[in-house]
């Protein structure tokens, strides 16, 4: 199924996390789903992606000092209950994020479930950026959250899961 996860970066210090949690609880907001990865790994992507593509984003300096800067960022993924209420409320709180959609899927937590899905994806073509999820406990469905290169074709063809 197609979801809109919230990707935004916070200062990677103590507190910062517990700030953010309170703000989406306080709003009634539940979150469904989190990864989080020091935002400098990030920045290395989208300088390793330029090169590939050649397409000038920023000069090589300003990815020099980006990297530098992004080590004392995080950068956090999310999948939320209520996404236009904490779009709304990350943006009166000055939150610099952006929305994006992902393909969340529950799968039986049981071996090979993975294989099958990303099997799919591979047959069909589509490249997957980056995945994460998780399961509660061994009884309990798996919550994967996967961004594939092509959004509306991998749409399609998760569309009954």
């Amino acid at each position: 199924m197609v979801r809109t996860e919230i990707s935004l970066f916070l200062q990677n210090v103590p507190g910062e996390l517990g700030k953010l949690s309170y703000l989406l609880a306080n709003a009634g907001i539940n979150i469904d789903a989190l990864t989080i990865q020091d935002a400098s790994s990030y920045v290395k992507e989208i300088f390793q992606a330029r090169g590939k593509s050649l397409k000038r984003i920023a000069s090589a300096s300003s990815y020099n000092s980006m990297r530098k800067d992004s080590a004392e960022h995080a950068l956090i993924r999310l999948l939320v209950n209520n996404t236009d209420k904490a779009v709304d409320l990350l943006s009166k709180n000055e939150y610099i994020f952006d929305v994006m959609p992902v393909i969340a899927i529950e799968l039986e937590n049981r071996p090979g479930e993975m294989a099958r899905i990303t099997t799919k994806f591979g047959e069909e073509g589509i490249n997957i950026n980056y995945v994460y999820g998780s399961v509660s406990s061994p009884d309990a469905k798996c919550l994967f959250v996967f961004s594939p290169e092509d959004i509306d074709k991998a749409a399609t063809i998760f569309k009954d899961l």
